[in-house]
This record gives structure tokens, sequence and C-alpha cells, in this order.
């Protein structure tokens, strides 16, 4: 029942059933389990409580005259003068005007003086009298006035065409007609365990809550179920891994390691080892390895990744070396470059600015196993890549690649290892609900020479002036601007608009420029450029954001430093503080206060990755810090795992009981639960295989 087409239900319709396709509402269960994205308090007596409601106004009372206005423009307005508690308001309602009929003439002819209606919009005080902006009116013998006044009312994110007091009608007819339908999906004893809803009267509470208790269990209930369903589908996923036994092997023989190390010049630190012996200890085991590298800015995570290239190459394997921009890729290419110079090893770079007749080469040669590391953008899981035998995929900055895209990868070979490396710190709860498939290391200690980059709030000729002083010791600096190009929309520092005065204002200094839209061949060369010190200062937009590695670049400044987030700030402040001398960022911005004010005193005053991603995340959320969905590939409806992080503990406890007594939730009490993860977590999403 659950399952038939929305059309059936009443109030929807063939045309309108095509709307509701748009939000991914097909059928009677897609409808009932799209949750509301927050809730209106229209009771008339509210008790006190610290649940967020929406804002709104409510008015009731008495017409005492109305009328309409006409207007020279398209916009029709329509006043009704109301009587309520002994003050009279203007209510206004707006509408477009339509050639095809008057949009006021149903109102017209249902309204008459003295009737008692009920509205709903935002009051405005006037001089005079008030003003009621009307959203929504009802009037006393109207069905929907229980649905949608002098209750909690559910407010949902809509496609044009429908709005919230149609889709709440249809939800309410929906619910009444198969609410009876819907089965528990949990064992009695879980239910009874975490105190949760039964899941007919939670589907019930989420949509038309009787009060703000019901409403928070309801939420409840659906929170710690959407993150235990993520919980067993991880734990399906890591069992399913190490089900699969691979072909391949590798022997650390060391022909390669030893002279990557003395290339090196340094010495890894301690963290550094034990990640490339836990990589190692993957590698050499029977199942694919699948495992994450994170480390804050700085740490190292580049050359712990050559390492297990190295271990790949050494035993005749190939592996992939996959960036997310271009510019990532290339610093990439010359890293390798600089430390595999004497080496016998073929590299070569494959992004979307390879001209074609390079594209068609590094295919052949690929193909015929004639190259030993491809490095490259997502260039790298084109169709027309073809490996003889590869066995290695490094994923850089992870969080910018979700689950299908990992898999996509995997296809380029057979039972593939596969490491993923993200410079973003990651909380250990954040870390199993985005990546639950792969084991983690972490580095946790910087080398011994680098020393944290010392940041200021400064205006830009204070800036200018320092970076001068440090200039004439020898060093390089960046001045990294927010826009390419000058915006009518924002008043903000431009790079191809300055950097003619930047060359002015810094005359004795070479002057360098590199941007995204810039030809590959053109931004290695000023890299390398940078690199050999034939440039003094490079100015940039985002884009040297990741990767740029150049040990004398010890000074930054970043105008309208208010234009970037807090990641982006501490990912641009890793370029400097590569080398043994220290290091400066200069933050130029006229901001005082607000949240732009917050991020660049949170940079000033921390060097530390993680405080600083918690203090995004509190700023601006989880989704927005890791740049992509919420969750990758997983859209949760409605937790969130940094506010939700003691129900996901609990949900992780919970996945492990269930499939350690029921491996495959085969059991009677546990197949309505294995219904619902295969639809998600198997059709729908294709992470597991439950079939």
């Amino acid at each position: 029942m659950l399952k038939s087409d929305i059309q059936y239900v009443k109030g929807v319709g063939p045309k309108r059933a095509l709307i509701l396709g748009k939000i991914d509402i097909h059928s009677i269960y897609d409808l009932l389990f799209y949750f509301p994205r927050g809730y209106e308090d229209r009771r008339t007596q509210t008790e006190k409580n610290e649940f967020e409601f929406i804002e709104t106004d409510i008015l009731s009372g008495s017409v005492v005259d109305y009328f309409e206005i006409y207007t020279s423009s398209s916009l029709r307005i329509f006043k009704i003068i109301v009587s309520s508690s002994g003050r009279e308001f203007e209510c206004l309602i707006f509408r477009k005007a339509s050639r095809k009929y008057d949009v006021f003439e149903p109102l017209k002819k249902k309204i008459k003086k003295g009737d008692e209606i009920f509205l709903v919009g935002s009051v405005e005080n006037d001089f005079f009298k008030p003003k009621f902006n009307v959203e929504e009116i009802y009037f006393k013998s109207d069905d929907e006035l229980k649905i949608n006044f002098n209750r909690i009312v559910p407010v949902y994110l809509l496609t044009s065409n429908i709005d919230n007091k149609t889709f709440r009608k249809i939800v309410f007819s929906a619910l009444n007609d198969n609410v009876d339908y819907i089965n528990e999906i949990f064992p009695y004893d879980l239910t009874i365990k975490r105190n949760l809803l039964p899941r007919k009267i939670a589907v019930e509470q989420i949509h038309f809550p009787k009060d703000v208790s019901m409403l928070l269990r309801a939420r409840h209930r659906f929170i710690y179920e959407e993150l235990l369903l993520m919980a067993l589908a991880w734990n399906f996923k890591k069992r399913e891994t190490k089900r699969i036994k691979k072909n391949h092997s590798y022997t650390v023989n060391r022909n390669l390691l030893t002279p990557f190390k003395k290339n090196m010049g340094f010495e890894f630190t301690g963290s550094q080892k034990k990640a490339i012996n836990e990589i190692f200890r993957d590698m050499q085991s029977s199942h694919p390895m699948t495992r994450l590298l994170a480390g804050d800015v700085g740490s190292g995570k580049t050359v712990v990744a050559i390492s297990a290239c190295l271990l790949a190459v050494e035993n005749s394997h190939q592996c992939c070396f996959m960036a997310p921009t271009e510019i990532l890729a290339e610093q990439h290419y010359i890293t390798f470059k600089k430390f595999l110079s004497n080496l016998d090893i073929r590299y070569e770079l494959l992004t979307s600015s390879t001209p074609k007749s390079k594209k068609r080469d590094i295919e052949k040669r690929l193909e015929n196993g004639d190259i030993d590391i491809l490095i490259g953008t997502h260039s790298v899981i084109g169709d027309n890549i073809k490996f003889k035998d590869l066995t290695l995929i490094v994923v850089d900055e992870q969080h910018r690649f979700g689950v299908r895209q990992r898999a996509t990868l995997r296809q380029k070979g057979e039972n593939i290892d596969m490491l993923v490396m993200t410079a973003t710190p990651i909380p250990r709860t954040l870390f199993l609900a985005l990546y639950g498939d792969l084991e983690l290391s972490t580095l946790s200690d910087m080398p011994r020479d680098r020393k944290p980059v010392k940041t200021f709030h400064l205006l830009e000729e204070d800036a200018f002036k320092k970076t001068k002083e440090y200039l004439k010791k020898g060093v390089q600096a960046y001045i990294v601007f927010p826009l390419i190009d000058e915006s009518d929309k924002v008043e903000v520092k431009s790079l191809l608009v300055e950097v003619e005065r930047i060359k002015k204002e810094f005359y004795d200094y070479r002057v360098g420029i590199i941007y995204g839209r810039m030809k590959s061949s053109d931004k290695q060369k000023v890299m390398q450029d940078f690199l050999d010190k034939k440039i003094d200062i490079l100015c940039a937009t985002q884009v040297i954001e990741v990767g740029i590695d150049v040990a004398n670049a010890c000074v930054m400044i970043i105008e309208s430093a208010e234009r970037f987030g807090i990641a982006s700030l501490h990912q641009l402040r890793g370029r400097v503080g590569r080398g043994a001398r220290e290091s400066f960022c200069f933050l130029v911005s006229n901001v005082k206060s607000g949240d732009a004010y917050e991020r660049i005193k949170a940079i000033c005053e921390t060097t530390n990755g993680f405080e600083l991603a918690q203090k995004d995340a509190y700023l601006r959320g989880v989704g927005e810090v890791l740049g992509v969905r919420q969750h990758g590939d997983m859209e949760l409806k409605i937790a969130s795992v940094a506010r939700d992080k003691e129900i996901f503990e609990q949900a992780m406890v919970d996945a492990e009981e269930v499939t350690k007594d029921d491996p495959l939730l085969s059991k009677k009490e546990h197949q309505s639960l294995r219904n619902v993860l295969n639809e998600i977590y198997g059709k729908s999403l294709k992470l597991i295989d439950l079939n």
C-alpha cells in the first residue's frame, strides 16, 4: 500500500505528481517520510520550551471591512480590516495579477463582514494602526483550519508550483488513510532499550505534533533510525571488504624506498613512521586496503603517500595519484620530480589541460604498462584510461570526492588498495560517519624544523611595510586575492586589477601571477620559477590553497580576508612555514565585528587545525566545512552527525551488538530492518549488497 503511486493520494493527481517527483516523492512512503525542515508555533497558548521555531505571527478576529486596491503594476492587493482584542489591524494580501482570471474572486465570494477569520503572516507596527502581511487566511468553516491553525505546524522544503498549505493538506490526508500500514523496523528490545516512539506514532508526530515533547521524541526516533542504518551500512561494507581476497601482493625490498628516503633530506616524524607501517601492513594483507590518512596542513601526508606508491612500483605494479584540482595535481607532479629525480620510475601528469596528442600517448603507455605512476585530476577515471596492472589508488583531499567516485576509481583495477588523504581535521564520530568503510591513520606531529606561522590582522599599508622588511632578508612572499577579475556585485580586491599596483608597490622585486584559468604549462612554469627563486612575490587566487610547497616562502598577505572561510584561511596559511625559517601571515581586512571578524580572530589565535575545524563547524555547520553535501553521497534527512554525536555513538554500539548476534540480519525480528537498509544503502546508494 505504501508503495502506491503518489498520484492516487487525495489532492494530488497526475499533474501534481510530476511536481512532487522533482523532490523525489514518487510513492506514499516517500511522502510520509519526507520530513519537515522546521516548524511554526501557531498555538494561541504556548508552553515555555527551548525548541527553535520558525518565526511567524498569527491573528484571529472579525472582519470589519474589506476591499481591493488596484495598482499600476501587476501587483494586486486585498485589504481586510480586522478587529482583534479591541484593536483594529490592516491586513494585506498580495497577489500577482493574472490575465485569465480575477486572483481574488474566490476570496470575494467567501468573505463577509462580521466573519471570524484566522490569519498567518507577520505584523508590522504602523504609526496609525498595525499592519498584518497575510501569508495564509482561514475561515471558521474551513476543514483546513485544524491542520494549519492553533497547533505546531510543519514547514517543508518544496519546489515551485506547490505551497506549504497545499502540501500539508496532502500529507494530512495520506497519514489518515495510510498510517496503519507503517510497520516497526526495530526489534522490540531495541525500542525499549533506547526509549523510542513506535515508528507509526513517530511519523504522525513528526508531521503534526501534539506538543513540543512529542515533536522532540519523534525527531529523536528518526535521528536514531537514520544513524543506526548508517552504522549498519558501514558494518556491512567493512565486512564485504574483508571477505574480498586480492590477487596481488607486495614485498618491502627497499630498492626504491631507501634512495627516496635519502633524497628527502629529512627524517620522518614519529606519526609518519607509524602511518607508513599501518599502510604497508594493509597493503601486504590479503584484503584490499581502505585507509584514510588525516593530517593537518604541513604535516607531511604527501611523502607518506609517495612511500606507498613506491612500494607498489618496486613490486612491478602501477598506481594512480588523484587530486581534486589541476593546480594541486601539478604541484604533486613537481613534488614527485623533486623526490624521485634520480630513481628509475616512470610517472606522468594527466589533467583536462593535457594536450590531446600527449593524452593519447599517456593512454597507450599506461595500458602497455610503460607508466608506473599516473598523477592527475578526475581525468584519471575517464573511460579511455586503462591500466595494465593498477593495484594502488591515492586520493588527495578526500572530502571533495564522494563514495561513488571512490567506487568508480576502484573499477580501474581488480580488488585495488586505496589510500585517501584529507587535511580537514576530523573528530572521531564525524570520521566514522563520513568514512565508516575506512581505517584511520593520523599525522599528529609536525616535521621537527617547522615553526608555527605567526598570524596578524592588519591594514594593508602595515602588511606591505612588514613584508618588505622580510623580503630584504631573502625570503619570498605570496599575496592572495579572493577574485581573479573585478566584480560589480562585491567590492573586494581582484587579482588581475591589483597585480599592476603590486608591481609598482614592490618595484624592487620580481612579481609573478598564478590563477586557475591559466594554461597548465604556464602554471607549472610559474610554480617552478617560484621554487627556483626566480620570482620574489607570487600573486595568486585561492588556487594555491592546497599543494604549493616552497620552503623559502615565509610571508603571506591575504587581501579581503573577510571573504574567506576558516578552512580556506588555514589552508592558505599552510603554504608558508614549510621550512626552518620564521613565517608570517597577514590578514588584510577592515572588518571589526560579525562572523567574518570571528573567523579572522580565530585564525590569529591558533594554528591548531582541529580547534579551527570545531570553530568552523560552530560558525557554519559541518556540511559547509567539508565542502560537500553533509555526508558526501549519504544525504541524511534529519540527523546531523556533529549535533547528534551522542545518538550516533549509541547507534554504533547497537549496530555492533545487532550484527554480532545476527551478521546478515537474517533473523525474523531483523527482517524489516534489513529491507529498509537494503532499500537505502543497497538499491539506492549501491554501497552494499544484501541480496
